[in-house]
Order: C-alpha cells, then structure tokens, then sequence
C-alpha cells in the first residue's frame, strides 16, 4: 500500500482528489481500467480502514446505478474476502484481541446458525472491519461466510446505488431550513438508539 501510494504521488495520479469531478470524469473515460482501479481500491484500503461506505456512496455519482451495483458488490466481496483471509491466515492471534464484545455474543450463533448469522451481521453492519476479523477469527466456513455476506449486502447496496444520485441531488438542493430538520431527525435517532441501549444493560 505504502508503495502504490509512493507510485501515485509520483505520477501525479493524487493531485486528481483535489477535483472530484475530473477525477470521476477520468475514471468514466478510462472504462474497465476505471472499473478496475474502483474495485482494486475498495478491497485493498476498505479492510484496513478506509470506510467501505465512502465507495458505495461515490459509485452512483459516477456510473449508472447499474454499473455502480456491480462495482460496489464486487469490491466489497474483495475487500470481505481479504479481510476474512487477512484475519483467518495471516495475523489471527492479533486480531482475535481486538474483536469487541458487541460481536463475541454471536458466536453461539454462528457454531448454530452460521449462514443465517453472516447474513444479519452483514445486513446490519455492512462491511465493518472488525466483522471482517471477527468472521476470520471464528470457526465458521469461509464458503458459508461468502455467500451469507453476499446475500447480507445485496438489498441495502441495491437500494443505495439506485437511489444514491437522486438522495445526493435532493440533499444538494435542500434548504437551511431543512438541513436543520435533517439534523435534528439524526440526533433524535441517536437519542432513541442510545436510550433502548441503556434499557437493554440496565
């Protein structure tokens, strides 16, 4: 990564983030090398870090909602199969002391129900990281946990390369006004979550 990276500050191929629309114009001229280097990013920085939210979201402002499902579903599937490997092959003990207890209760689940599991986690949290190290670190089928993330991601990533322009374009024209009703519908989502939180541990 460090010697991409040093590779592409040398080529110029950085100074491109500064215009995101030359940058998006460029990958749509450069076709399936376009193509390519979105998904080679998103399962090679997602894993260790980058938020896996940040491609899902871009790809529907760059490519047809089409074009950016199938980007966004085969960079994740990337980035899921390396960081499952990453965690199950390379670096197990270390990772296994990083797991948060929030997943440790599931483990009973996945030795039970280990496709129905991966497919809920996934439904919920998406493409977190840790999930991917917990998934490593546990004994569940690298086969079950492929198809149970598949599937876990298949709506929510539908459902946001379809309507990722249209929300983008609509939050673009909102007004102050409304930006202030957006934010305050937030904090009371976040207020509810964090009350049924404590209700649940009281």
């Amino acid at each position: 990564m460090v010697v991409l990276l040093a590779v592409a500050h040398s080529q110029g191929w950085l100074e491109r983030f500064r215009d995101p629309q030359g940058m998006a114009r460029t990958l749509v001229e450069l076709g399936p090398w376009g193509y390519a280097a979105f998904i080679g990013a998103y399962t090679l920085l997602q894993p260790f870090g980058v938020p896996g939210t940040v491609f899902i979201v871009v790809a529907p402002l760059i490519w047809d909602w089409p074009e950016a499902f199938a980007l966004s579903m085969t960079g994740a599937m990337g980035a899921t199969v390396v960081g499952f490997s990453f965690a199950r092959l390379v670096a197990r003990d270390w990772v296994s002391g990083l797991i948060p207890e929030r997943f440790r209760q599931y483990e009973a689940g996945l030795a039970a129900r280990g496709f129905a599991t991966v497919f809920m986690l996934r439904f919920i949290f998406w493409m977190q990281p840790l999930l991917h190290a917990f998934f490593g670190v546990s004994r569940v089928p690298f086969w079950t946990h492929f198809w149970g993330s598949l599937l876990g991601y298949f709506l929510p990533f539908l459902l946001v390369s379809f309507f990722g322009q249209k929300i983008f374009q609509m939050l673009k024209d909102l007004s102050p006004l409304g930006w202030l009703g957006l934010a305050g519908g937030m904090l009371l989502l976040v207020l509810a979550t964090w009350r049924m939180q404590r209700a649940r541990s009281a």
